[in-house]
């Protein structure tokens, strides 16, 4: 192609510069000069509307130039992130009056003589806009860089970003083979862009009917209204991360779609994992019509949702008895009556999380263990009603337990670590930070028969330095995290 390059300048312009080197000087003649100029002007006459790539970047870098320097393009008219649109870019100038002097062909870039296939594969691990940006270097990428094998996933970040206008035109251009929607599209990731609205939300519901999954954590200006419009029309969506959404409250079907699924519309919701942490709006009775519509649930985090008590438990259990990992970590209501409640899911709980649930004590902790035997992975973190009792019949029911934090339980001794010792031989990581009642003497029986541990976390504990040397010696990939200076 000559060695044309194709870049953009100033506000969002388009202009073709030309990396041909001449090794005698050259003149262009008049008519050159106004040819060349009129080719500048009809470029920087192209719209948003033009089908090309959409160049998303923040708004206080340096444009792309001349195909070197800073990869971004920006707005300086409104000041802001926009996705800017350009046309594919040319092959050479053709115009009859340009006639170029005899110049030296330059050698062929080493990454071009790769075929098309690997070339597909290289940009399968960019994110959208360096994606974007790579469609601007020549037309073979821009070919390249639209193949729809590369738009299963469009993922955004940053706070700056001017995401709804980024996804508009986004789908308006993956939606040219398919008028009016992206089948491809199939993972939405913006988490972190603030200034997602309802709006953006919308258009990946209108446009996006086959998405599986779509995070958009810590985009608190989205609403009810919006998510009921994505789970509505996205019949498929499998993952939903909403966490520190703290407009949300619930998930559901909007009116419309709950009307004409009547009967059924109670399983329409597909969705198997949902994170809500932080949304600290959410109440028993929204819990309740997330259960009742969400009924295929089994990943489902409840972090810091303070509002929650035994009751939003119990709607869950009733509705979702397929859970596998629950998390109710600093709901401070929650106590002994709601894992009562959670233990009725029985052999199928594998991940449980209570942290700082300070009205916790042995006697829920007896509900869980023997209910819920096939126990994987508990946090009890915090949970300063927890003794020595409440570890050992842990330890003698769930003795598959792979993961254990009961760091600031200050009423757990050596006593409690020997019967968990003694039982749970599967033990990976073990967390006792702050456990005042720790000493060297239950780490070692720890170390001697848990032979696979691989995290020992011994923060803020009166340990001795023989102690970690022991079970350094029998645990040798365990990694250890202790506050003891003369320990290294």
């Amino acid at each position: 192609n000559n060695g044309k390059q194709y870049g953009s300048e100033g506000k969002g312009s388009s202009s073709i510069s030309s990396d041909v080197s001449s090794s005698t000087d050259h003149t262009p003649t008049k008519a050159q000069k106004n040819v060349a100029t009129s080719e500048d002007s009809d470029l920087s006459m192209r719209t948003l509307s033009t089908p090309s790539p959409a160049l998303i970047c923040p708004p206080n870098l340096p444009g792309f130039q001349n195909g070197r320097g800073s990869s971004t393009s920006s707005s300086s008219i409104t000041g802001e992130t926009v996705a800017m649109v350009h046309s594919p870019p040319p092959t050479r100038l053709t115009h009859p009056l340009i006639r170029l002097a005899s110049r030296p062909q330059k050698e062929q870039a080493s990454i071009d003589r790769l075929p098309d296939h690997s070339m597909v594969q290289i940009f399968s691990f960019l994110p959208t806009n360096q994606l974007c940006r790579c469609a601007r270097v020549c037309r073979r990428w821009y070919n390249l860089a639209w193949d729809p094998r590369l738009w299963r996933t469009i993922r955004l970040t940053g706070e700056t970003i001017n995401v709804d206008r980024a996804l508009k035109v986004l789908t308006r251009r993956l939606c040219q083979d398919t008028p009016n929607v992206c089948l491809m599209l199939e993972t939405v990731t913006v988490s972190g862009c603030r200034r997602l609205t309802d709006r953006g939300l919308y258009t990946i519901a209108q446009c996006c009917p086959e998405l599986r999954r779509l995070e958009v954590s810590g985009c608190y200006n989205i609403s009810n209204e919006a998510v009921f419009d994505v789970v509505s029309l996205c019949p498929n969506l499998e993952h939903l991360d909403v966490s520190g959404c703290s407009k949300v409250t619930c998930i559901s079907l909007t009116r419309e779609a709950s009307i004409k699924l009547s009967p059924l519309h109670g399983k329409q919701i597909s969705i198997r994992y949902l994170d809500m942490t932080d949304c600290f709006v959410l109440e028993d009775e929204g819990l309740h019509t997330i259960a009742a519509h969400c009924t295929q649930l089994t990943h489902l985090y409840l972090r810091r949702c303070v509002r929650l008590t035994d009751e939003g438990l119990r709607y869950l259990v009733i509705y979702c008895a397929s859970i596998k990992e629950l998390s109710v970590s600093d709901c401070r209501f929650v106590s002994d009556f709601g894992l009562r409640e959670i233990a009725k899911l029985e052999s199928r709980l594998r991940y449980l999380s209570i942290a700082h649930c300070g009205r916790v004590t042995d006697v829920g902790i007896r509900y869980v263990a023997k209910y819920c035997s096939k126990l994987r992975y508990l946090n009890a973190r915090g949970c300063e009603g927890i003794t020595d009792h409440g570890v050992e019949y842990l330890a003698k029911n769930c003795t598959k337990l792979k993961s254990l934090d009961i760091g600031k339980c200050p009423l757990v001794s050596d006593t409690g670590l020997e019967c968990l010792a003694l039982n749970c031989f599967n033990l990976k990581r073990l967390s006792l930070k702050s456990c005042e009642s720790i000493t060297g003497q239950g780490l070692q029986i720890v170390a001697a028969n848990c032979f696979d541990l691989q995290t020992l976390n011994v923060q803020d504990c009166e340990v001795s330095v023989e102690a970690l040397r022991f079970v350094k010696r029998h645990c040798k990939r365990c990694v250890i995290e202790h506050t003891n200076p003369a320990f290294f």
